[in-house]
């Protein structure tokens, strides 16, 4: 059996204004109509012996996660939430360990990030089903990308000659860190060298007694917080303090170059790691000046550039290699050689204190949805889409009252002692201090502009009294 190991953490500062903090990158369609991570899970359908996915996140990410693999019908897997990012060695070891604690002890863990673009997903599999053997036998194996350029990116794996004809997993030689542009030419060139995909297949207990072996600080905090693991409606829950314990690292730094068990099988799959914009351009079919365009675009003399538009029309003339992103709170413009700069914007975004490298205006919740179309000192205004069936807590606020006009759908409304029914052009008021709830009893999504007023409008106004998916916050 082969139980993939989904990895779903990282920010993916790089991509932004579209990828933030509490909405990242792999739960966004950067190149299709699913998500990164729904085409990570997707592209394994066929793969003989498959088992249903352990995904790994952040357990702000969990209901992101969950929603996301409900929706392409993906059922049977479990989500385990990380307290707190520790990197990919501490992530991985709390799925070996949770694999173990469900029986699956001959089961092999395919490892994979959430977030890379493949587009040969039958080369994907051929390569698994080439590793299967040596994994078998209780080697750590890895899927060294093929490269295509000199990439000063990437980490680099040493393999000696790649095989021409056929694929077979072969000892690793040596990893290597990003090299100058000088030494990355050199290595393509020698054909002796991979890309570092971070891709993995390994045995729970083999990956297990290696990581003992090279970094037992990080497997004893795992343990410990497997040990008190439970699970909470589709979540899997390990213990919070012990986790924290946990060193940070990679499986890259912590294990695979200390191994003497690392085997490498070749990759040509057409993958990218898409972690800048400059990548997902390359990632992506041009049109014949070179651009990669989505949205509501219009371009006069335009050449090698990048223009997404996420509502607004986005107008570009005169312009060549740029990067131009529009979202409803923020638009990035940029030049294409500085596209691993973006990053740098984030970080003096965080220390103003701003709110766009966090959320988008559209902040996703286990019922819904709800966007911010419009904020004063005194009050704003909300788009609120609650699904069929779903329902917000029972809550209350000590600064602001509320009133809700449905536009779509029919809302059954809870305030105070009083349930009433909702439907189309119809409204109601929720003064301040009241208990409330909103549901939807009916078949299609609910929609209601939602106007808050008061002396205080953060999230974080708020008293749950009733809650069906276990939070305690917003």
């Amino acid at each position: 059996m082969i139980i993939p190991v989904i990895l779903s953490g990282g920010a993916g500062t790089r991509l932004w204004p579209l990828s933030r903090e509490l909405y990242p990158k792999q739960f966004l369609p950067l190149t299709g109509e699913r998500s990164l991570l729904q085409q990570t899970v997707l592209r394994l359908q066929g793969l003989p012996d498959l088992a249903p996915p352990l995904v790994v996140c952040n357990e702000e990410h969990r209901f992101l996660v969950a929603e996301q693999l409900r929706a392409v019908g993906v059922a049977g897997g479990e989500i385990l939430l990380e307290p707190a990012g520790r990197n990919t060695a501490p992530a991985v070891a709390l799925a070996a360990l949770r694999v173990k604690a469900r029986g699956d002890d001959n089961a092999l863990l395919l490892v994979l990030p959430s977030d890379h673009v493949i587009a040969d997903a039958a080369a994907l599999q051929r390569a698994v089903s080439a590793g299967v053997p040596a994994a078998r036998e209780g080697g750590l194996v890895t899927f060294g990308v093929l490269p295509t350029r000199p990439e000063t990116g990437f980490g680099y794996i040493r393999t000696g000659a790649v095989p021409g004809g056929g694929l077979s997993a072969q000892p690793v030689l040596a990893f290597v860190e990003k090299p100058d542009a000088e030494r990355a030419a050199a290595y393509v060139a020698s054909g002796e060298y991979l890309w570092n995909g971070g891709m993995f297949l390994f045995g729970a207990d083999a990956y297990l007694a290696e990581l003992e072996r090279h970094a037992p600080a990080i497997l004893a905090a795992c343990r410990a917080a497997s040990e008190g693991a439970r699970v909470d409606m589709d979540f899997v829950r390990v213990q919070r303090e012990p986790f924290l314990a946990a060193p940070s690292d990679s499986i890259d730094y912590a294990v695979m170059e200390r191994t003497d068990r690392a085997m490498v099988v070749p990759l040509d799959a057409g993958w990218s790691d898409v972690g800048s914009w400059d990548a997902l351009l390359e990632a992506q079919p041009a049109d014949a000046h070179g651009n990669v365009i989505s949205g509501d675009v219009l371009t006069e003399d335009v050449s090698g550039s990048l223009i997404r538009s996420e509502g607004r029309l986005v107008a570009a003339l005169g312009v060549s290699n740029h990067i131009i992103v529009e979202t409803a709170d923020a638009v990035l413009v940029a030049d294409r050689s500085r596209a691993q700069d973006v990053k740098r914007l984030v970080e003096r975004l965080k220390a103003e204190q701003r709110d766009e490298p966090l959320v988008h205006r559209q902040v996703f919740r286990p019922w819904g949805s709800y966007e911010g179309l419009v904020q004063t000192e005194r009050f704003q205004v909300k788009r609120i889409i609650v699904k069929p069936g779903a329902s917000l807590s029972l809550q209350m606020h000590h600064h602001r009252a509320e009133h809700w006009v449905v536009v779509k759908g029919t809302a059954s409304v809870t305030c105070g002692d009083e349930v009433r029914l909702l439907t189309e052009d119809q409204s109601t008021y929720i003064p301040l201090g009241t208990a409330h709830r909103l549901q939807n009893p009916g078949r299609i999504d609910l929609e209601i502009i939602e106007v808050q007023s008061g002396s205080y409008l953060g999230e974080d106004d708020i008293v749950r009294f009733e809650d069906h998916y276990g939070r305690s916050g917003t």
